[in-house]
């Protein structure tokens, strides 16, 4: 297994787990504060780790582009953090993985990559799970309105996050990563500052220390991740994802006790292989050899 599996891996454990932490505060806190102390405590440690490091000053077009990936991240953490407050862990991190197949498609619209019958194939296995995981939850005894609004989030999430993925591995092989996580940080701590204080409720102590074990996480998860991604392409890397299934299940059931249903390993199983089927490459037909003709 390359490096860059092992980090990807290493950082989809971590971020699962901050987003199981923020799980827990969503009962207490709006959304909009929760990402919002996410990032800013995420400053903190991103600048501490940027007064170590000293990379240099960054150039216009490296502030451009994170610039561009911080209202990308915004978007991802909005909107799968109030997935969250209306879903079970693991339907949650399920729905994610609509986002390798979003990577696909953004690759042939900007990379001009060819669209074929796999990738058609994939987007409508995806939409069959999506619908099978939140279906499923019609008509039982815990249903709300919410989880429709949490499963349209989660595909909101699902389409930011391909992207800011995009944007990454173009500004991971130009930026030094540590510019790429302070941006990351900075930019949505800035944007999300005055909805926050709009719905703002003060925080208890031992959850705001939450909050800066939060922050640190999501620097340290973001650090792999950029690592990753500076070291093989993000197509090669987005199966990879499929593992925070996995954290979702276990993190879900040791700190919410939540068991995931047939329908969500179900619907789980259907956006894996569809995303699967969308990386695999077509085997080439063998080049025909001359045989010596009979007498």
């Amino acid at each position: 297994m390359s490096r860059a599996i092992i980090l990807a891996i290493a950082a989809d454990g971590i971020l699962s787990l901050m987003d199981a932490l923020i799980k827990s505060l969503t009962t207490r806190y709006p959304t909009f504060q929760i990402a919002f102390l996410r990032f800013a405590s995420g400053l903190v440690c991103a600048t501490l780790l940027l007064g170590l490091v000293r990379p240099g000053w960054p150039g216009r077009e490296t502030v451009v582009y994170n610039a561009t990936r911080s209202l990308l991240v915004v978007v991802t953490a909005t909107s799968f953090f109030y997935a969250l407050s209306q879903l079970p862990l693991a339907d949650a991190v399920a729905l994610s993985f609509l986002s390798p197949m979003f990577i696909a498609v953004f690759g042939a619209v900007f990379l001009k990559e060819r669209v074929d019958s796999r990738i058609v194939l994939a987007l409508l296995a995806g939409f069959a799970g999506m619908m099978l995981i939140a279906g499923a939850r019609v008509g039982a005894g815990d249903y709300t309105d919410g989880a429709i609004y949490g499963t349209a989030a989660c595909v909101v999430a699902a389409v930011a996050y391909a992207l800011t993925l995009v944007l990454l591995r173009a500004r991971a092989l130009r930026d030094a990563i540590s510019i790429i996580v302070w941006f990351q940080n900075l930019g949505p701590a800035l944007l999300l500052a005055p909805a926050a204080a709009l719905v703002w409720t003060p925080p208890s102590l031992p959850d705001l220390g939450m909050f800066v074990l939060i922050g640190l996480m999501g620097v340290a998860g973001h650090l792999l991740l950029a690592s990753a991604f500076a070291r093989a392409e993000a197509a090669r890397l987005a199966p990879v994802h499929y593992t925070t299934l996995v954290w979702g299940v276990i993190f879900g059931y040791v700190l919410f006790a939540e068991v995931p249903g047939g329908a969500t390993l179900a619907g789980a199983g259907l956006i894996v292989l569809g995303t699967v089927a969308t990386h695999r490459r077509k085997r080439k037909p063998p080049k025909p050899t001359l045989g010596k003709q009979p007498a």
